[in-house]
C-alpha cells in the first residue's frame, strides 16, 4: 500500500508539520515525528477532515465515523482545548520567570566557580562527585592525573569515541567532558577569554533575555562537517554556485567561511569548516554556533576518523545531524555500507527505524541538492528558531584578519539584534565604529539581522576568532570595556608566564632532562594561527617539548626575528612571508624561518625535525627579490610586470612567488623574462626587466616577486 510522510502531507496541505502532527494525534493515529509514514487511507481521511474543517463543518461528528472507540469526540476536543489553555498559561508563566531563573543560575555558577580550591577541585556534600576545572584543551596525561586514573583508561574511552591519540597529545574540552562523565566526574572549562566576556557581559548588561513577544523567526545556521576530501566545500559550491576550492591551496579549505543562501524565499546560513584534522578547534567553534549539522560522508570511502570527530562535536553541541552521503556518482558508491557504519556510531538512519535523516547527493552532478535543502528547512521548522531583531546586536567572530589597506577585518555572524553601519561595537579588547559591512558576496550592506554573516571594517585591532561581539551605546563605554578586557587578559598572561623561568629552563636543558623547541607562528588569519598552534602543541614527546611562545596575524617582521633570536626559537609562517628587513636580520642572527602553504606540510616537517632533529630532504633557497613598478597589458590578454631587482637575481628557469602585503598570492613558474627586447636567462640586482608569470595575470604595482629554487640535501 502506498505511504506518505508527515512533512510531505503537511506541505501538500499548506500547513506546518507541527500543526499536522497535533491533528493526527487527535485522530488517535500514532506518529512519532515529521518523518513518520502514513498509510494512504489515513492520509485520505485526514485530507477529507481538514477540507470539511475549512468549510465550517463540525469535525467532532467525523471523529465518530473514524474510531468507534471515541464515543464523545466533542468532550475530547473540549478536554484538549482545556489542556491547551493550561499549557499556554504554564508556558507564559515559565517565560515570565526565564530572566529571573537565568540570573539566579548565573549567580549560582559564580558561587560555584569562586568556591573552587587552588587545585581547581571540589568534593560535593555527598562526598562522591568531583568538579574539576580544566583549560579549553588538555593533554591526555594531565586529564588522567586530574581525574585520578591511568592514561590507558582515558585512551580506551577515547578509542570508544573514535578519537585516536596518545598520552602526550591534547584533546578539546568537549571530548574531555564526555570522557570525564564516564568516570562520574564533572568538568568545567577554565578559559580566560570566556571568563572576561562573562564578567563584562554581567557588569554592563550587554546580553539579556528577550521578551517572548519580541521574538521573530530567523534563518537556520548550518555547519557543514566531515572528513577531509569528502566533498564539503564542493557540496557548498553546488548550493551557492561558486568555487571556493579553486582558490584554496591543495584543494583543502584553510579558513572558515560563512555564506547566506536563499532557497524558495527562505534564507539558510552555512558555515564551511575546514576538513583537515588540524583545525579541530575551528570545527568545534563552528558546531557551537550552529543549529543544524550537515555531516558529509563520501559514499565510496565511508566513516573516517574525522567523521567520528565531527559527530562528537555535533553531539556535544546538542544539534540535530543530517547526513549527506556524497559522491553518489562514483561507481564504487555503497549507501548501505555507509548507513551500517553510521549505526555503529549511534546514528541510526530514519529508513532503518532511527531518527537520523540521510540524503544521497552528488555535488559534482548537482543531484539530491534540493532534497537536502528541503530537509534543512524541515528540521529548522520543527526547531522553531527565533531571535529578537529589534535590540542591540550580539554576534560571534567567525574569522578575523589584518588587511594592509582596510585594517582589521572581522567576519561576524549576527545572532541577536540588528547590526548597522555606524554602530559602536566591542569584541574582547577590540572596539570601534562599524565603518562598512560586506556580505558574503562582497557587496556593501547597511544592516544585518539575526543569522546573517557579514564582514565588518572599523575595529581598533584584530579580534579573536570565536569571541562574542556586542553592540554598545557609545564610544566611551566601548573604550572602557576594551581596557577592562585588555587588563584581564594581560593579568592571565602574566600568571601563565610565571609558571616557567629562564633559569629553570636552562638547568633542565643542561641536565638533558628535556629539550624545548620554541616556536613563533605567523599566519594570514587568526583561525589558521590557532589551528597550527593546536597541531604543533600535540607534537610533544618525552624527549622534546614544543612551546608556542608567540602567535600573530600578518607578515613576518623584524620584531618577530628579534624575539626568536632572544628566545632561541624558530619562526613558522603559514601563507605569509618575511619582509626584506626580516630576512636580513634572520641571516645575521641565524634564525631558522620556515614558511608553508599547506598546513599538514608544516606539521610533517616539524614532526620530522622533533623526531630526528635533521633537515628535510628538499630545502628551498631564495635567490632574489624584485619589486613590480609597472604593469603592461598585451593584446593576447596576458600581463607583463615591469620589475626592479632589489636583491640577488631573478632566473628564467626558477620558481616565482608573488607577495602582496607579505601574503602569498601566487606560486608558479616564469613564462617570459626580457631585458629591453632581448630574452634574458637571469637578471641581477639593480637592473630592470619585463617578466610574465605562467597562467597568472593579476599583477599590481607594489607587488613583490620572490625567486627561489629547490635543492636536495642529505639528512
Amino acid at each position: 500500500m502506498k505511504k506518505i510522510r508527515v512533512y510531505e502531507l503537511a506541505r501538500e496541505l499548506g500547513i506546518s508539520s507541527k500543526d499536522l502532527i497535533e491533528k493526527i494525534v487527535s485522530l488517535d493515529i500514532t506518529v512519532s515525528n515529521h518523518m513518520s509514514a502514513l498509510e494512504d487511507e489515513d492520509a485520505r481521511i485526514i485530507k477529507s477532515l481538514l477540507s470539511e474543517e475549512e468549510e465550517g463543518n463540525i469535525v467532532g461528528e467525523k471523529f465518530d465515523d473514524i474510531d468507534e472507540n471515541i464515543k464523545d469526540s466533542n468532550k475530547i476536543i473540549s478536554k484538549r482545548d482545556v489542556e491547551e489553555d493550561e499549557k499556554i498559561v504554564k508556558e507564559i508563566e515559565n517565560r515570565d520567570n526565564t530572566k529571573q531563573r537565568n540570573k539566579k543560575q548565573r549567580n549560582k555558577n559564580k558561587v560555584k566557580n569562586n568556591s573552587m580550591s587552588k587545585e581547581n577541585t571540589i568534593i560535593s556534600k555527598e562526598g562522591n562527585e568531583v568538579v574539576i576545572e580544566i583549560e579549553d584543551n588538555i593533554i591526555v596525561k594531565d586529564l588522567a592525573d586530574k581525574i585520578g586514573v591511568s592514561p590507558s583508561q582515558i585512551i580506551s574511552k577515547l578509542i570508544g569515541l573514535g578519537v585516536m591519540v596518545n598520552q602526550n597529545q591534547s584533546i578539546d574540552s568537549d571530548i574531555a567532558i564526555i570522557v570525564a562523565e564516564e568516570f562520574g566526574i564533572e568538568l568545567t572549562i577554565k578559559e580566560a577569554s570566556k571568563k572576561i566576556q562573562e564578567s563584562i557581559e554581567d557588569e554592563f548588561n550587554l546580553d539579556y533575555e528577550d521578551n517572548p513577544e519580541d521574538l521573530k523567526s530567523r534563518a537556520p545556521i548550518v555547519t557543514v562537517m566531515g572528513h577531509v576530501d569528502h566533498g564539503k566545500t564542493s557540496l557548498l559550491d553546488a548550493i551557492k554556485e561558486t568555487s571556493v576550492t579553486k582558490s584554496e591551496a591543495g584543494g583543502i579549505t584553510q579558513h572558515i567561511g560563512a555564506y547566506a543562501v536563499n532557497i524558495n524565499n527562505r534564507k539558510i546560513c552555512f558555515l564551511d569548516t575546514p576538513g583537515h584534522e588540524a583545525f579541530t578547534s575551528m570545527r568545534a567553534r563552528g558546531a557551537q554556533v550552529t543549529d543544524i549539522a550537515i555531516l558529509v560522508v563520501a559514499a565510496d570511502d565511508g566513516v573516517m576518523p574525522q567523521t567520528i570527530e565531527a559527530i562528537n562535536h555535533a553531539k556535544a553541541a546538542k544539534v540535530p545531524i543530517i547526513v549527506a552521503i556524497n559522491k553518489m556518482d562514483k561507481p564504487t558508491a555503497n549507501v548501505d555500507r555507509i548507513k551500517q557504519e553510521l549505526v555503529e556510531n549511534a546514528l541510526v538512519p530514519e529508513d532503518w527505524g532511527g531518527d537520523t535523516i540521510t540524503v544521497p547527493v552528488s555535488a559534482k552532478n548537482r543531484q539530491g541538492i534540493e532534497e537536502l535543502l528541503e530537509m534543512i528547512l524541515l528540521v529548522a521548522e520543527i526547531q522553531e528558531l527565533k531571535a529578537n531583531p529589534n535590540r542591540n546586536a550580539v554576534g560571534t567572530i567567525v574569522e578575523a584578519q589584518l588587511d594592509k589597506g582596510k585594517g582589521p577585518l572581522a567576519t561576524v555572524l549576527v545572532q541577536k539584534g540588528t547590526l548597522e553601519v555606524g554602530d559602536m561595537v566591542i569584541s574582547g579588547s577590540a572596539f570601534g565604529r562599524v565603518r562598512a559591512m560586506l556580505d558574503d558576496k562582497g557587496k556593501r550592506v547597511k544592516k544585518a539581522g539575526p543569522s546573517t554573516p557579514v564582514v565588518i571594517l572599523g575595529l581598533s585591532e584584530v579580534p579573536n576568532a570565536g569571541d562574542l561581539l556586542y553592540e554598545v551605546d557609545d564610544e566611551k563605554t566601548a573604550r572602557s570595556l576594551a581596557e577592562k578586557s585588555k587588563e584581564a587578559t594581560r593579568a592571565e598572561q602574566m600568571k601563565a608566564d610565571q609558571k616557567v623561568s629562564l633559569d629553570d629552563l636552562f638547568e633542565r636543558i643542561k641536565l638533558g632532562e628535556i629539550k624545548d623547541l620554541n616556536i613563533i607562528i605567523k599566519a594570514d588569519v587568526r583561525g589558521s594561527m590557532e589551528a597550527l598552534k593546536q597541531s604543533l602543541e600535540k607534537l610533544d614527546t618525552d624527549e622534546v617539548k614544543t612551546n608556542i611562545i608567540h602567535g600573530g596575524v600578518g607578515g613576518i617582521t623584524e620584531s618577530d626575528i628579534i624575539l626568536a633570536s632572544a628566545s632561541n626559537a624558530i619562526v613558522v609562517g603559514f601563507n605569509v612571508r618575511p619582509n626584506l628587513n626580516a630576512i636580513e636580520v634572520a641571516k645575521r642572527e641565524k634564525v631558522d624561518v620556515r614558511t608553508y602553504r599547506v598546513i599538514y606540510e608544516a606539521i610533517e616537517d616539524i614532526q620530522a625535525a622533533i623526531k630526528g632533529m635533521h633537515a628535510p630532504k628538499i630545502v628551498e633557497e631564495v635567490i632574489g627579490r624584485a619589486e613590480v613598478r609597472a604593469t603592461f597589458r598585451l593584446p593576447n590578454g596576458s600581463t607583463i610586470a615591469g620589475i626592479y631587482v632589489l636583491d640577488g637575481k631573478i632566473a628564467r628557469n626558477g620558481k616565482i612567488r608573488l607577495l602582496r602585503n607579505d601574503i602569498v598570492i601566487f606560486e608558479g613558474g616564469v613564462s617570459s623574462l626580457k631585458r629591453f627586447k632581448d630574452d634574458a636567462r637571469e637578471v641581477l640586482s639593480g637592473y630592470e626587466a619585463g617578466l610574465g608569470l605562467e597562467n597568472y595575470n593579476d599583477i599590481k604595482e607594489g607587488d613583490l616577486l620572490e625567486a627561489y629554487v629547490l635543492k636536495e640535501v642529505e639528512k
